[in-house]
This record gives C-alpha cells, structure tokens and sequence, in this order.
C-alpha cells in the first residue's frame, strides 16, 4: 500500500483569460518566480508550482467561492500585504477580518481567480491543535 501521509502538494494549475497579469501579480505580490512562458506560464514557489493556461479565447467562470490560500506567519504580515496590494491597486475583495481559524483577507488575480492571504497565528484555541503553527 502508498503511503499518501508524506504526500505533498506538487503544483496548481488555473486558467486565466490574461496570462501575463495573472503571472505578474504572483511575481510582484506572492513571490513566485517565473521559470517558462509560452502557451502556459510556469511560476515556481518553495515546495511546488504554479501553472497559468492561457484562456484568452474562452471566458472563464469560478465556482463560488473557489479560492487559492496562502499563509504567513503574523497578523502584521497579512495586514502588510494587505496594504500594499491595495496601495498597487489589487482588487480588494475584503479588508483584513478575524476569523475563528485565523484572521485573513481576499483579493482578486487579473484573469479572475480569488486569493485568500491568511495567518493562523491568531486563530481560536480549538483550532490551535489542527495544523503546525
């Protein structure tokens, strides 16, 4: 039998009907590098990928509340960047709001994916137990 406990996440890949905004937001605002541009874009980040197909000739519909999530170490850092996605003009879906498994906020990529930017360093104590902090 595989062991799937030691199972990592290897890479996401979306569409975007704007693959260079897409791929540039996550460069100047996650930290992604871009490793390869050409029909896909391929981004990289400590631990796995990022992959952006081009959409361009077909619109792209998100599911409710289909979102990717990243997270920091601290509330500062999340309201940080928060901040400064604003000042760059990020659309903003939320302002930076307490949640009982962390305080978190949203912002939409250019291609129309929802980000989730979040620390669990202030999450409620029943949640402290469910993941590594």
């Amino acid at each position: 039998m595989t062991d799937i406990t030691t199972m990592k996440l290897n890479h996401m890949s979306f569409p975007s009907s704007d693959v260079s905004a897409t791929a540039t937001f996550f460069e100047q605002h996650l930290g992604c590098t871009v490793a390869g541009r050409g029909g896909s874009w391929f981004l990289k980040r400590p631990g796995f990928d990022i992959v952006i197909d081009n959409a361009a000739d077909h619109p792209v519909a998100w599911p409710h509340n289909f979102h990717i999530g990243f997270e920091l170490g601290t509330l500062d850092d999340v309201r940080a960047l928060h901040d400064r996605m604003a000042t760059a003009g990020v659309v903003m879906k939320t302002g930076v709001f307490k949640h009982e498994r962390g305080s978190r906020f949203f912002c939409e990529v250019p291609g129309g994916v929802l980000v989730e930017i979040n620390t669990r360093s202030d999450a409620d104590e029943a949640y402290r137990g469910t993941f590594d902090l």
